[in-house]
């Protein structure tokens, strides 16, 4: 019980949290203006809240060995506008819960495969038969929110 309550996962659901805020509002933010322009302004306005961190905490991004990580380790800002575009899309049409399922449904099945291989440099961890039950319980789930 204590693992369940540990600070790694409490942040990673406030996360979770915040993502259902964050497509809700961007969703509504299209529905104003459009989708490639309102995904546009969340990552400009995105940038600026990062860069306002990195001035704050002093990040030292100039000492950094960027060109030490492998290229698709950027793919994540290409991945951002993907996210925030279908995000946006999808909510629209379906609604905050069918598409917040849907979201987390996709999330957990690709992690489990690349804790399970160990893609892109994470620690390998097999699945096991509880978590396969889980899968099956949790898309049973997802199957009854969808509506």
């Amino acid at each position: 019980m204590l693992k369940f309550l540990s600070i790694p996962i409490v942040l990673a659901a406030i996360s979770g949290a915040a993502m259902a805020l964050q497509g809700t509002l961007n969703s509504q933010l299209n529905q104003k203006t459009s989708l490639l322009a309102s995904t546009l302004a969340v990552h400009i306005i995105g940038t600026i809240v990062a860069l306002v961190a990195v001035l704050i905490w002093k990040v030292p991004i100039f000492q950094l060995k960027w060109s030490e990580a492998p290229w698709y380790l950027y793919l994540g800002g290409f991945l951002s506008v993907i996210i925030i575009a279908l995000v946006a899309f999808s909510i629209s049409k379906i609604g905050v819960c069918n598409a917040t399922t849907a979201i987390i449904l996709g999330q957990v099945g690709v992690a489990v495969l690349i804790d399970h291989l160990g893609l892109f440099g994470v620690q390998r961890i097999a699945w096991n038969p509880w978590q396969i039950l889980g899968l099956v319980l949790f898309a049973t789930g997802a199957k009854l929110l969808i509506r």
